[in-house]
């Protein structure tokens, strides 16, 4: 079993790398840049933005400076709070998202494991129809509410 799991997480090592390769060029590709929602910079001040944070190199370069950072633990200055790095931000977050998150995978388990092995056991019956569309249910209106908590913190 040790073995197993050993072998899984080496296994999550490609994936990761291959959805951090395909993030960064599809960012990349996009339209824009961090600093064009800010009111219009004279080109001098977009080019020294641009140096300070190394958007002015090469973009394997960038790449390359991105993959030693993420090895590294640093995720690089964040663009919406000025003084602060990702790793900062990510840090002061952890206190109240781990236990939030603890309690999330429990209550999952403790109500997830029973009522899926029910809508196992009476397979295609009403019961499971009945759990089905209760799930959905939960899903669709924990997603407004979500939508809604970020609609009412961007005003």
């Amino acid at each position: 079993m040790p073995s197993y799991l050993f072998r899984r997480l080496l296994g999550t090592i490609p994936t990761l790398f291959v959805i951090v390769t395909i993030t960064f060029f599809l960012i990349r590709l996009a339209p824009g840049g961090p600093f064009d929602l800010e009111q219009t910079l004279p080109p001098e001040i977009r080019a020294n933005l641009d140096a300070a944070y190394g958007l002015d190199r090469p973009v394997l370069e960038q790449y390359g400076r991105y993959l030693r950072g993420l090895v590294q633990g640093d995720f690089g200055p964040s663009f919406k709070y000025r003084d602060f790095t990702v790793t900062d931000l990510i840090v002061q977050g952890l206190p109240v998202s781990l236990p939030l998150g603890a309690c999330a995978v429990i209550l999952a388990l403790l109500i997830g494991l029973p009522v899926g092995a029910l809508a196992a056991l009476r397979h295609g019956a009403w019961v499971d129809h009945s759990l089905m569309v209760l799930a959905l249910l939960g899903i669709a209106l924990f997603e407004e509410l979500v939508l809604e908590a970020d609609h009412s913190r961007n005003r």
